[in-house]
């Protein structure tokens, strides 16, 4: 999510030693630690909170006090420290003091220290999460929100990393302009798309746009809906954003917890994980959460339009000036198998950024399955089953996958464009929404997603692999 699409927008946000800036975060300083009962722990954390702040002698002084007062429990205060100091000599002393404190040589491969760190139990200072919020407030006010001792939090608070950007500095697409398959002239056939269809509403949503946009929230169909794509992950996911009668009006944290987008919502400024659609951190975090998938494929713009000539599609008039051409975004990255931020366990079955067909299905929500996109494109038809749920997947000519509930049917026959025949001899017909046979049968889609194999692991590390 962060440095492609937005390398202006990280130069200005690690600008930090300004007057300005330092005026405002003393003055959230002495916000944050004003009561009489934080006392006791204030000296510490005000001491690290003013470490990227602070220049010479004044940076020495609070240098010297925590070392001289060192706990274990300091470890990922100074880790997150590091990331966004600035001053060479100043990183420097901090690395050496990591060393000498955890007898760990690491040095600047900061990978190896956070694999180090998140593979250990977790061993947080008491008021670790308002330490996070003070030094991130820095960045963007609305980031102190975030994290508080008071919040719950359902994953690691040392996990979570910033991404470099503010809240929504990668901008979200809020009811974005859409055209014509006929007006969609900048689209070649072989340009990359995610496809949805919800009651009747055909869209598509070309990869090269949202790849610096990595959301869109809208109503498709009538149904209030965010797209979600993780640039780092590989992954486009498609959410209900209505729950149990509330819209939550999602957008993005600037955060990232193991490489993956953290999103929030405005109402509370819950943090919440991108592939697990659930808030983690915050007001929300303990409401029993979990947003509703929906299907979507990805496709190409040719194969698409032929399925679907009626279909909308992004207009470039998105209101921001991106290089919206095939590939602009992140194509270093794409480029080869490494991560741009850690997380703490590989798994080496795959290559990190091979691709999987992730399956999350209900009622079977603790039964990850991950099918590699390379083994479906050997195996076209395919039947799986997870628990007591049976299902098919069928990829096309494109390579494009589309799951459906099969119950008791089993298919011999599929010609990787429009129809299938089951063990019967009877005809299937696929639609973006069902099968449906030639005497009236239904058997409906399944949500399922791709993802780069490590993301996908890094959220469901028990996950089975099919490949």
């Amino acid at each position: 999510m962060a440095g492609i699409s937005e390398k202006a927008e990280r130069s200005r946000n690690m600008r930090f030693r300004t007057r300005g800036v330092a005026a405002c975060f003393a003055f959230f300083i002495s916000v944050l630690f004003s009561s009489h009962e934080a006392r006791s722990e204030e000296t510490i954390i005000d001491t690290f909170l003013r470490l990227p702040v602070q220049e010479g002698e004044a940076w020495l002084s609070a240098y010297s006090r925590i070392e001289q007062n060192w706990q274990p429990d300091f470890v990922p205060m100074v880790l997150d420290v590091i990331l966004l100091e600035r001053e060479p000599a100043f990183r420097g002393a901090l690395i050496q003091l990591l060393a000498e404190k955890t007898g760990k040589p690491f040095g600047y491969d900061q990978a190896r220290w956070f694999d180090w760190l998140w593979n250990e139990e977790p061993r947080l200072h008491p008021r670790y999460a308002d330490f996070k919020s003070g030094l991130y407030a820095r960045i963007d006010l609305r980031f102190a929100e975030y994290f508080s001792s008071t919040r719950t939090a359902k994953i690691r608070l040392d996990e979570i990393m910033w991404g470099g950007v503010r809240q929504d500095g990668i901008p979200p697409l809020r009811q974005p302009k859409m055209i014509t398959a006929g007006e969609a002239g900048y689209l070649s056939d072989d340009n990359v798309v995610f496809g949805l269809e919800v009651n009747g509403d055909v869209r598509a949503y070309p990869k090269r746009i949202l790849a610096w946009h990595e959301m869109f929230v809208d109503d498709v169909g009538g149904v209030p809906v965010a797209g979600v794509y993780c640039t780092l992950c590989g992954s486009m996911v498609l959410y209900k954003t209505v729950h149990k009668g509330t819209n939550y009006t999602l957008g993005t944290s600037g955060f990232l917890y193991r490489s993956n987008k953290l999103m929030y919502d405005r109402k509370t400024q819950s943090l919440w994980n991108t592939l697990w659609g659930e808030p983690v951190i915050g007001p929300l975090a303990d409401k029993d959460i979990s947003l509703e998938r929906l299907s979507v494929v990805t496709t190409t713009w040719g194969e698409w339009r032929l399925r679907h000539p009626k279909t909308k599609v992004l207009s470039l008039e998105t209101g921001h000036e991106r290089d919206y051409s095939e590939g602009a975004a992140y194509r270093s990255y794409f480029a080869t198998d490494q991560l741009m931020f850690p997380v703490p366990s590989l798994d080496g079955r795959l290559k990190n950024k091979d691709e999987v067909l992730g399956l999350l299905l209900s009622p079977h929500q603790d039964k990850p399955l991950a099918i590699s996109i390379s083994y479906l494109g050997k195996n076209p038809l395919y039947h799986g089953k997870i628990e007591d749920m049976d299902f098919v997947a069928l990829t096309d000519k494109s390579g494009a996958v589309r799951v459906y509930e099969t119950k008791s049917n089993r298919f011999s026959k599929w010609d990787r464009d429009r129809t299938a025949v089951d063990s019967a001899g009877t005809v299937w017909k696929l639609t973006e929404s069902e099968l449906r046979s030639a005497d009236g049968r239904v058997l409906h889609r399944l949500p399922a997603h791709r993802a780069f194999w490590f993301g996908w692991y890094s959220a469901y590390s028990h996950t089975k692999l099919i490949h």
